[in-house]
């Protein structure tokens, strides 16, 4: 394994987690690491303490694949904590050409997981349905407002986490819609460390609690699980749909202004309704590098037989 290009792909897993609307676990499974990451996160249980009392630390730490771990949570952390204000920024100021990216991303990412589907069937069309009304369903609740407090810190940790592993379900859209994602963000770029803490200890229960349900189905019910999910992607699709009116706003925690309800537009007319350009052509131009960019990871995978 190319440690090296664990920690890229964890770069690349925090870079997509920092955006509403987009998983980092759609990235592990573009990226072909999906399972290495559930199995490895799967086997920090009390078989892996029994190895360290009886072999010592260094057989437990192969036991959980540790490096792996490591080199891929390492690029995650540096991703956030470095590229958290640049994609703010990207979101504020150039957010039809950004958000055509993850939209060109996410239909690429469909494609892929469905070539591993091995059987088509009514029973799986059902489960990929199921999984698009769940998602979607989602995407249309409104926003809470949860008080900033040590508990709400550590449960928005615990709750983002499980969807960040998800491929489809953002943990930042969960955190937008428990009114905890201006909180966490503005802690990450003020390096808040008490905040960092409780949010983190947050992740690490819900990681160790959730991979454990999710590897044990994907390896019973693959096929299944796998249609699931995929219909997670589809039904996020129109949230990340690039072209919306805002049709209300709220005021967050910060005192800004931020859209709360928004409908989606044609490109064709988005111009006409909200007196701004479309972007459309550089938009058309940012989806084709997104689906270039999941088709060579793909093509790099096959080669490097990751």
């Amino acid at each position: 394994m190319n440690y090296f290009t664990t920690f890229l792909k964890g770069m690349a897993m925090g870079a997509a987690d920092v955006v509403p609307g987009v998983s980092g676990g759609t990235i592990a499974f573009i990226t072909g690491i999906y399972d290495t990451l559930l199995e490895s996160i799967r086997r920090i249980n009390p078989t892996a303490i029994g190895i360290w009392k009886r072999e010592g630390f260094t057989a437990a730490f192969a036991h959980i694949n540790g490096l792996f771990l490591i080199a891929l949570f390492g690029g995650v952390l540096t991703s956030i904590a470095t590229l958290a204000k640049l994609i703010s920024w990207l979101l504020e100021t150039h957010p039809i050409p950004l958000w055509s990216f993850f939209f060109g991303l996410i239909l690429v990412s469909i494609f892929h997981i469905l070539k591993q589907i091995e059987k088509r069937s009514l029973s799986r069309l059902v489960f990929m349905l199921l999984g698009i009304a769940f998602a979607y369903s989602i995407t249309v609740l409104h926003p809470l407002q949860l008080e900033v407090t040590n508990f709400n810190i550590l449960l928005a940790g615990a709750i983002a986490i499980c969807a960040m592993i998800l491929p489809g379900i953002s943990g930042s859209f969960i955190l937008l819609l428990i009114g905890m994602y201006t909180p966490v963000l503005a802690a990450v770029k003020s390096f808040q460390l008490d905040v960092l803490m409780l949010f983190l200890s947050g992740c690490v229960i819900g990681l160790l609690s959730f991979s454990h349900l999710l590897s044990r189905l994907l390896n019973s019910f693959r096929d299944f699980t796998l249609i699931f999910l995929t219909g997670l992607m589809m039904g996020t699709l129109p949230k990340i749909w690039p072209w919306k009116e805002t049709l209300s706003w709220r005021t967050n925690s910060s005192g800004e202004q931020v859209p709360l309800i928004e409908q989606n537009l044609s490109p064709l007319n988005y111009e006409s309704i909200t007196s701004e350009p479309a972007q459309l052509i550089i938009s058309v131009v940012m989806m084709l590098c997104a689906i270039a960019l999941v088709l060579g990871l793909e093509k790099f995978g096959e080669k490097n037989d990751i």
